[in-house]
């Protein structure tokens, strides 16, 4: 895919990717106490506080790919954050039966999306992002290494100021 239809997929998926995140964001904000508690119940340590640290990432980081502020960082962080939390809260292996079988679909699905998130980090977020916006152009046109200048020959010594491995200098022919 090339052009506007390469942008508009990237748009797509960045849209996609902080859609699966961002709506749990703000009603965790609303209740971080709640999460908190949930969070405990599966022995993490210090609840309160990585509650409040879920809850920046999980509000903060989607908007940030939505307009694709800088993209590694966001992607990478975004992609080791879900897949922390996904080992946390989906410990299908503590769970029987259908539990587990549930419990496992939900790990699986947010390792997918952590992927995703890795692939954003790697791909960047094409040219219809803020990234986009202020690069007049130049993120949807690959880059180029700078020109080199052009080599130049090495420069000659006059021919008597040429000493040979004999310490001595060249014998001038007689004229």
């Amino acid at each position: 895919m090339f052009g506007s239809a390469q942008n508009g997929v990237l748009l797509a998926a960045r849209l996609l990717m902080a859609s699966a995140l961002l709506p749990t964001g703000v009603a965790r904000a609303l209740n971080v106490s709640g999460f908190a508690v949930a969070l405990a119940g599966a022995g993490c340590p210090a609840p309160n506080a990585v509650a409040t640290a879920a809850v920046i990432v999980q509000v903060f980081g989607p908007l940030a790919v939505i307009l694709g502020v800088m993209p590694r960082i966001t992607g990478l962080a975004m992609a080791g954050f879900v897949a922390g939390m996904a080992a946390l809260l989906h410990p299908f292996w503590l769970h029987a039966g259908a539990a587990a079988v549930t419990e496992r679909s939900f790990l699986l699905a947010d390792l997918g999306l952590a992927g995703a998130f890795l692939m954003y980090a790697m791909t960047g977020p094409g040219a219809w992002s803020w990234r986009g916006v202020f690069s007049s152009g130049e993120a949807s046109a690959p880059a180029r290494a700078p020109a080199k200048p052009p080599a130049k020959a090495p420069a000659r010594p006059k021919s008597g100021s040429v000493k040979r491995a004999g310490g001595r200098a060249p014998a001038r022919a007689a004229a």
